[in-house]
């Protein structure tokens, strides 16, 4: 991994991970202790064996790390330094007249890697069945301690800090009327955005109701039912990853950093839906979308190469923390146009009046017939047609 300094303080970025960086990779992996297959037939204990045993083959003998990086690196990559930590971002600006400038913020187990197919239709929307009125001119920054940004030396990057450096972030890059998007922490981060306002931002986007994760929402609809029992189900079973990370993320983090197949086991247990298709593709070599083996490998392979698992489940130690700080404080209130989006397979489908309570100026709703967590990742060029959508009526 390499910087290349300018006069501006962006410097441009280029990845070139060392073979034996690899091959150190593929001996841990071949030197993994495995544990008894679970004793039931479903993901209720956890990561099934037979699935985690499919990727670590893959990984060691099939996966081929240089597509990725060639991926990345054919795309415009930089860092900078901002409140003291180098943060990486990825910038590629429309050839189209008029594109808006759009910020968008990956999550957890995520990174930019789930972002990339979100590209072409953003930024070239012309070649994607688009129009040239809906082009985009993307910046997909890394999340402190997450990827190839550096990890914080201190408490306190929460969403609100992370907001707050995207804000400088767009500043540096001479944008002065912008939107923002997000998913997972992506979302906690746009919300953020929404509520500081920085000068230039003019609406944002999410496809995750963070709020609704807070406490208890209205039930008096079928939708609204059938939403709190999904949220009621993922606390009360695939709530372990996000409990362990917001109050003991050090202690999962030697595990994430010393053994690669306990890195993949812990970034697939996420939520029911993504585990099911993540599976899928590797035991039955049936990928939902995009979620391709190849694509899952290469951003676990981020986390690997990097040593971020620790510095990446921190954010949710520093969530849950301000979150304690603020507590009796009604935040502050999201005046500009928000759009969300509900994604079919999400862990709860939001209802249009749980988004409308959070956020007083909802200029876009929609729900659409497929697509998952990782909605950018899954299904990129629906996502994509999303994000136009919901940023059509902000454009001048």
């Amino acid at each position: 991994m390499a910087t290349v300094a300018t006069a501006t303080g962006i410097r441009t970025f280029h990845l070139e991970v060392p073979e034996e960086q690899i091959d150190g990779l593929r001996r841990r992996i071949a030197a993994t202790r495995w544990p008894s297959k679970e004793l039931v037939d479903d993901r209720s204990q956890g990561v099934q064996l037979s699935t985690l045993q499919e990727l670590a083959r893959y990984w060691q003998t099939d996966y081929d790390w240089r597509k990725a990086e060639a991926k990345l690196n054919a795309l415009p990559q930089f860092t900078t330094e901002i409140d003291s930590v180098e943060i990486h971002f990825i910038h590629v600006r429309s050839q189209h007249e008029n594109a808006l400038p759009l910020i968008m913020t990956h999550g957890w187990p995520g990174s930019v890697i789930e972002l990339l197919e979100t590209v072409g239709p953003l930024t070239d929307p012309t070649a994607h069945g688009g129009d040239a009125e809906d082009a985009f001119h993307l910046v997909l920054p890394s999340i402190p301690g997450y990827g190839f940004s550096g990890e914080p030396a201190e408490i306190g990057w929460d969403p609100g800090r992370v907001a707050q450096a995207w804000a400088e972030l767009m500043h540096r890059l001479g944008y002065t009327r912008y939107v923002a998007q997000g998913g997972d922490v992506g979302a906690s981060v746009t919300d953020a955005m929404g509520r500081q306002a920085p000068e230039g931002l003019v609406g944002i986007h999410m496809n995750l109701l963070v709020t609704a994760l807070a406490g208890p929402q209205p039930t008096e609809s079928e939708q609204e039912r059938a939403a709190a029992d999904a949220l009621a189900t993922f606390r009360a079973s695939g709530f372990g990853y996000f409990l362990e990370q917001a109050t003991r993320p050090q202690t999962i983090g030697y595990a994430l950093l010393d053994s690669p197949v306990a890195l993949a086991a812990w970034m697939l247990d996420h939520d029911t839906d993504s585990y099911y298709k993540i599976s899928r593709a590797f035991v039955d070599g049936d990928p939902a979308g995009n979620l391709t083996t190849d694509h899952i490998l290469d951003n676990i392979t981020v986390y690997w190469l990097t040593g971020t698992g620790a510095s990446a489940a921190r954010s949710y130690w520093e969530s849950g923390r301000a979150q304690a700080l603020a507590a009796g404080q009604a935040p502050p209130d999201v005046s500009l146009p928000v759009g969300f989006t509900t994604f079919r397979d999400e862990i709860f489908r939001a209802p249009r009046s749980w988004v409308e309570a959070a956020y007083p100026n909802v200029t876009y709703f929609n729900e659409v017939d497929r697509g998952g967590h990782f909605a950018a990742w899954e299904e990129p060029e629906l996502f994509s047609t999303e994000v136009r959508a919901a940023f059509r009526p902000l454009r001048q």
